[in-house]
């Protein structure tokens, strides 16, 4: 079967290929077609380092790690052809103390598609067939919109660490950054009921943040309202800047918490640790999810969020390098998608 993929070659270069499925589908896993798939922050650091936290990649590799899809051939699996399926990204173990614990998110030999942290790497979804493992396919109601599925992964990502910063219906939370990451923190925490404010850069993108569950947000570098200092029981760092890591420090409260859900690359911007200890601020790292899977698939499904207004743009498989660069270039807000 022959089918196209997008493969980054070196930094800021994707190119369309051809390929062919393998004529065998490996044992344990299902041959699937991409309904979905949606670019990450992780997938954006590939494309402009072709590495990633210090992980470089060694060898031309397909990004995407958020996708669902469709099945083309089960392999004697309990799956319907044409089955809709949302797909963890996380291959497990399965046989660690980590894993026994359900803690998949820390598994030290866990696989994972389109990182340089998975060795040999495993191409990722940003391609029109693949074949995954059948353990990590979720079957899902067929009326599901394929472009609201592609959310699970990432809004599973963000819940996790909502539920790891011990966020309540009685808590509230300041979310520094609205990109994709932040605006799912902000669904994250209103379905529990938080009372959530945000910062950004954009004023568009705090609108989006406010249509989703926010009902305050500060345009950071104008003369407007002021970021309130010592007041949130929970700031959840979402964009990545250290800068605003340091106004996480400034906004929480004396004895709240910081949770960290983005990866800061290194800078030589100073961190102010000291307010750390001032403050007795608990801080939070988070990475990934655990069964926050199957959670961020139940609230896609319950209809309660428009995630059509977290949709910055859709591209085509052929056109991955095109919705990367409109990514790269900042004015997306929201997740840029990849379809078939």
């Amino acid at each position: 079967m022959a089918y196209r993929k997008s493969l980054l070659s070196q930094a800021r270069r994707i190119e369309i290929v051809e390929a062919e499925m393998p004529a065998e589908i490996p044992p344990g896993q299902a041959r699937l077609r991409l309904g979905t798939a949606s670019i990450c922050g992780t997938d954006m650091h590939y494309f402009r380092h072709f590495a990633n936290a210090g992980f470089e990649l060694d060898y031309p590799t397909t990004l995407g790690h958020e996708a669902c899809a469709y099945v083309v051939d089960a392999n004697g699996a309990a799956l319907a052809d044409g089955a809709l399926v949302a797909i963890n990204p996380i291959i497990e173990c399965g046989k660690c103390d980590r894993c026994a614990t359900g803690d998949i998110n820390m598994c030290a030999t866990k696989q994972f598609p389109g990182s340089a942290t998975t060795k040999p790497h495993i191409d990722g979804f940003f391609r029109e067939y693949f074949d995954f493992p059948i353990h990590n396919l979720h079957v899902v109601d067929p009326a599901t919109n394929p472009d609201h599925l592609t959310f699970t992964e990432p809004l599973a990502c963000a819940m996790h660490c909502v539920r790891r910063a011990g966020i309540t219906a009685d808590s509230s939370v300041l979310i520094t950054g609205c990109g994709p990451m932040g605006l799912l923190a902000v669904v994250g925490a209103a379905a529990l009921g938080a009372e959530v404010h945000v910062t950004d850069l954009k004023q568009g993108a705090i609108e989006v943040a406010q249509s989703v569950g926010a009902t305050k947000g500060f345009l950071i570098g104008t003369n407007g309202p002021a970021v309130p200092a010592n007041t949130y029981d929970v700031v959840i760092e979402a964009s990545g800047s250290p800068h605003a890591y340091n106004q996480a420090l400034e906004a929480v409260r004396k004895q709240g918490v910081v949770a960290v859900l983005s990866l800061i690359q290194p800078s030589p911007v100073p961190i102010n640790l000291h307010l750390v200890a001032l403050k007795e601020i608990t801080t939070i790292g988070s990475i990934l999810y655990t069964d926050d899977f199957s959670a961020a698939l139940d609230l896609i499904q319950s209809g309660t969020v428009d995630f059509d207004r977290l949709i910055g743009g859709r591209f085509s498989v052929s056109q991955t390098q095109s919705a990367c660069e409109f990514m790269a270039g900042g004015e997306a807000i929201g997740k840029v998608l990849i379809k078939p």
